[in-house]
């Protein structure tokens, strides 16, 4: 008769059980983009979407990687980024419904696509009122069924 505990931590395989089940977090990083953008400014946007959310949420950042031979390289998320699409509507509709949940967000604005600098890019986003700002992009972090409900009438992007 076995008389191991398969679930104990350290178990005879020298494994503990749950350090292979799948990691469920609570949290989500969402990407929305405009589906009307080509396909370099969908790459070009969400880069630039995700790329502050480490120095606000610092939790969604994971250990530096390293390979074989000792070659260090830059940490990235611990999570995936999940990529959706919508029309200019449901884009307007999910920033209102970030703003009122005040999730961490970040924009991108058709007109930042006609500047060369952060500096020129901000003055951008500055010199329009958030109701008139034309969203190409917007990226949400926070609990999972808040980004779902901010999320709403968007899907996955093919």
């Amino acid at each position: 008769m076995n008389t191991e505990n398969e679930n104990a931590p350290g178990n005879a395989r020298g494994v503990a059980p749950y350090e292979n089940a799948p990691v469920r977090l609570d949290t989500k990083i969402a990407v929305l983009l405009r589906e009307d953008l080509e396909t370099w400014q969908r790459l070009n946007v969400t880069a630039f979407l995700v790329s502050g959310l480490g120095s606000v949420a610092p939790e969604v950042v994971g250990e530096p990687y390293e390979d074989a031979d000792g070659t260090p390289y830059l940490p990235m998320f611990r999570q995936p980024v999940l990529v959706f699409e919508g029309t200019k509507e449901v884009l307007t509709a999910a920033h209102t419904r970030a703003l009122s949940r005040a999730l961490p967000r970040s924009l991108f604005t058709s007109d930042l696509f006609a500047t060369g600098n952060d500096r020129d890019n901000r003055a951008a986003v500055r010199a329009v009122g958030v109701g008139a700002l034309d969203l190409v992009g917007l990226a949400v972090y926070g609990p999972r069924n808040a980004v779902d409900k901010v999320l709403k009438g968007a899907r996955m992007h093919p």
